[in-house]
């Protein structure tokens, strides 16, 4: 397909460089397995689960065809005042994966609206438990929990700060990065272990200066994300959920990219042991193939918003989304879930996320501008030197000459991650690397 046979004058793309794209334009017209077809007929390598969302690899027949089955039976039912099977379905099946007494399933369509969704249910837990002076929320600095108003107060995004930072909630703090780019520059599937506390400045300051009593949640990713892969220090999230717990505080782990799978395991809380009171998920939960994301809370919050003295027809939570729990959406994830335990992908995302470290740590390491290396999961992350005056330009020179050569890499400014469909093998490995190896020697 040549590119004058479609029209791009009237699409407005989301976190790309508009006028350089239609200077170059990159399209994708098919994808199978771990493949794209762009419209000049070239393969392209998916790199990166096409933004951390296919895990189980593209075109999956039992995923395509419970979804046409359900198209047949019901297409869309409202979420209001009735409820669909396949909602219930999918929720039971997702909090038996959760850990702990994670069990109650709130469906939304996105990680953004899981952000938001959750910082409501922190203001209306405590206020159902007579602690409605409970308003302020803790993030983290580049933080990222989508572009929702809530979602980019809590993040610590710069430049979505700078863009909106009038329009963001008022009783917001933040807790410092996790990363220490001058003792772990290179960490190969481990923990940063610190010298000090990274949560002294919480317990220390933060807090005292809003008084606990007022803080409602603390937000968090368990790996820093879409920042570029950053690890947490040994130990910090256990410390974390001791906090909360010492002052009432709600501990919420937006899950939205380390969820199902990516670190070998159900979720990032199951990989460290922490279990929050909420997760925030999306993404892979339909192997990206259809919108679908959610809150899975603790039964104490939904225990104490039943507590309500008033009558039975009035709403307890008044929130929601046109497309909640959507049928098709969750016939989707039962299938995407039924495929994951089937196949064993995240066990298998565990073992193929050594072999991308490994071939990351062996083979980057001493290129030039490489000031960088982090591997854990299914995810690794090299880091570059960004060039004076212009940061982010070498990573996106990077990016655009590994699609030339037939490779999806992700940059997240000068961060290169590369993040594979679960199905991934050796050979695709060995692809992804030595391309993005040769990209950095070109552009550096």
């Amino acid at each position: 397909m040549a590119l004058h046979e479609f029209n791009m004058d009237s699409h407005w793309l989301p976190f790309t460089p508009n006028r350089h794209f239609r200077k170059e334009p990159r399209v994708f017209v098919a994808a199978d397995g771990m493949h794209f077809t762009t419209h000049d007929g070239r393969k392209v390598i998916d790199g990166i689960s096409s933004l951390w969302c296919v895990g189980a690899g593209h075109n999956r027949a039992p995923i395509n065809e419970a979804i046409k089955k359900q198209l047949d039976t019901l297409d869309y039912a409202t979420a209001f005042q009735v409820s669909n099977d396949r909602a219930f379905e999918a929720a039971e099946m997702i909090a038996a994966m959760a850990p702990g007494d994670l069990n109650k399933v709130l469906f939304c369509n996105s990680g953004s609206e899981a952000a938001d969704t959750s910082l409501k249910v922190a203001l209306a837990y405590h206020r159902a438990r007579g602690e409605g002076h409970r308003t302020m929320f803790i993030g983290r600095e580049r933080g990222y929990h989508g572009v929702g108003f809530g979602g980019m107060s809590v993040g610590g995004i710069p430049a979505n700060r700078k863009a909106y930072g009038t329009a963001l909630l008022p009783r917001v703090d933040h807790m410092r990065f996790i990363h220490d780019p001058v003792n772990h520059a290179y960490i190969h599937d481990e923990d940063p272990v610190w010298k000090e506390d990274p949560l002294l400045e919480l317990e220390q300051r933060i807090l005292p200066l809003h008084d606990p009593s007022n803080v409602a949640a603390v937000i968090v990713e368990p790996v820093a994300g879409s920042a570029g892969w950053y690890l947490p220090p040994q130990g910090y999230l256990k410390r974390l959920r001791e906090i909360c717990d010492k002052h009432g505080i709600l501990l919420i782990f937006d899950e939205v990219i380390t969820g199902f799978g990516r670190m070998g395991t159900n979720f990032g809380a199951d990989f460290y042991g922490v279990v929050p009171d909420m997760l925030n998920f999306a993404k892979c939960v339909t192997n990206g193939v259809i919108p679908l994301g959610g809150v899975i809370c603790r039964d104490k919050i939904y225990d104490q918003m039943m507590k309500t003295d008033a009558p039975e027809h009035v709403i307890e939570f008044f929130h929601g989304y046109t497309y909640s729990g959507h049928p098709v959406a969750c016939a989707a994830a039962v299938a995407t879930l039924q495929l994951f335990e089937r196949e064993k992908l995240f066990g298998r995302a565990g073992e193929m996320g050594k072999v991308l470290g490994d071939a990351f740590h062996s083979t980057f390491k001493g290129l030039p501008n490489v000031i960088g290396i982090r591997s854990r999961g299914c995810a690794a992350a090299v880091e570059l030197a960004p060039l004076p005056g212009s940061p982010g330009k070498r990573g996106y020179d990077v990016f655009l000459d590994c699609f030339k050569h037939g490779t999806l890499v992700r940059p997240a400014g000068d961060v290169l991650v590369i993040a594979p469909p679960y199905i991934v093998e050796r050979g695709h490995i060995d692809q992804m690397v030595n391309t993005l190896a040769d990209a950095i020697g070109r552009v550096a």
